[in-house]
């Protein structure tokens, strides 16, 4: 059992006097060292017995060569001893087990009552196979972890907790069925990237069960990783969703905060919005090629994230009416709203009308930022839809109208987006036209 991950819950007082009887039990000069634990790979063990004590030797290979080590306990200490001839380690190893015995029989003057706790303790542990001095020191290394408290009231916590958690999920494999069961889901390309991206960093970082892992360890990760807390908080973002799944799909305890939600996200204080100007957005459109137009101009003359854009159809975009419609499966914020067709946006619409998704290729915003690079503009993040946002305030002075049709707050808007752009400024931008 995994102590690190145990919380206590109501602990009852512990029995010490238990614990000092069976102590008293055993020798205080030497004991042999008895282990649960299986073999190491590669190495066996060689029981040397006298009288009813075995110590055992254990014999592994150091580059080719045989080697041999004899384990047993000193006056509480652990000994261990290493040997290159097998005839030596035996002779230690009986030497030990003498000493043992007679240490043994010295500890053998028992009252009554001492004696009936040794035989009934012994009587206990014969169904599980377990012998008396490795569980009696593991419950008291158990009740020094815990302070003092209950150790079953530790387990009995433990497993309430975890009742029904799939426990040993390594985080890779618990990652694999993640992206996976996203990209059933019809997520965008992009979103899928930056999902892939995030979580198969983190799973090469954590190669061990998910259930292990804790708050601070992904705090650690997260700063290793550098970058802008922006970057940071949409890292954490991608862990948080991954571990919301797992939760989901019984790897975490369904009844409490994941450990990555449980991790506080970066300060980022206020930014500074970036927007293009309509010299810059003319450059653009006229360098870009018939598949990126729809793109672009859907971002700088409708405020559409990119996200949503590469979601929606012809169907959406009503020209009769004038209005784009952005079904609640589509936008960011899984809630409906409509957006106005400026005259603008219409005329560089038009000649691209067709059936289907309005963009059919996949890497359209590699396409369009690549572009501008080689037109020597920057690039800001969400440039197009931060332009349409302060040029539509600055034309309609309607935060409240704003904020319905960008798909957000007019807290938000009146924040970062008023007095961007004056008056002038957003007719020359909404009077872009296609040559």
């Amino acid at each position: 059992m995994d102590f690190r991950s145990v919380r206590l819950a109501d602990f009852q007082e512990m029995d010490s006097p238990f614990i000092d009887t069976l102590l008293h039990l055993m020798s205080e000069n030497f004991q042999p060292v008895r282990s649960q634990r299986r073999p190491a790979k590669g190495q066996t063990t060689i029981q040397v017995k006298v009288g009813s004590v075995s110590v055992p030797i254990y014999r592994t290979q150091n580059n080719g060569l045989p080697r041999y080590f004899v384990a047993f306990y000193h006056n509480g200490q652990r000994v261990r001893r290493s040997f290159s001839d097998l005839e030596e380690a035996k002779k230690e190893a009986r030497n030990a087990a003498q000493k043992i015995m007679a240490g043994f029989s010295h500890a053998n003057d028992l009252s009554t009552s001492d004696r009936d706790v040794y035989l009934n303790a012994k009587a206990c542990l014969e169904k599980s196979g377990l012998s008396l001095l490795p569980v009696v020191q593991e419950y008291a290394q158990c009740h020094e972890l815990l302070g003092g408290g209950s150790l079953l009231g530790a387990i009995k916590d433990y497993v309430e907790r975890n009742k029904g958690v799939r426990t040993g999920v390594t985080v890779a494999d618990a990652a694999k069925e993640f992206l996976k069961a996203k990209e059933a889901d019809g997520m965008s390309t992009r979103y899928m990237a930056q999902l892939r991206s995030d979580v198969n960093r983190f799973a090469a970082a954590f190669p061990c069960p998910i259930l292990h892992i804790k708050s601070h360890q992904i705090d650690e990760w997260l700063r290793k990783l550098g970058g802008a807390p922006r970057t940071r908080n949409s890292t954490h973002t991608s862990i948080c969703t991954f571990f919301s799944w797992a939760k989901s799909s019984s790897y975490l305890p369904k009844n409490e905060e994941t450990e990555a939600e449980a991790l506080s996200k970066v300060k980022t204080g206020d930014t500074e919005t970036e927007i293009f100007t309509a010299e810059q957005m003319k450059t653009i459109l006229d360098a870009a090629t018939p598949e990126m137009v729809p793109f672009i101009v859907l971002g700088a003359f409708a405020g559409m994230r990119a996200a949503e854009i590469v979601r929606i159809d012809w169907s959406a975009i009503d020209f009769k009416r004038k209005i784009v419609m952005i079904r609640a499966g589509q936008a960011k914020t899984a809630s409906r709203r409509i957006i106005p067709i400026s005259e603008n946006l219409r005329a560089w619409l038009q000649p691209h009308v067709g059936e289907g998704l309005v963009v059919k290729n996949d890497e359209i915003y590699r396409k369009v930022t690549s572009l501008a690079r080689k037109l020597e503009i920057e690039w800001p993040h969400n440039v197009l839809r931060h332009s349409y946002i302060s040029y539509r305030i600055a034309k309609i002075k309607n935060a409240q109208e704003v904020a319905l049709e960008a798909g957000n707050s007019p807290t938000i808007i009146f924040k970062h987006y008023r007095e961007l752009a004056t008056e002038e400024q957003a007719d020359e931008w909404f009077g872009i036209m296609p040559k």
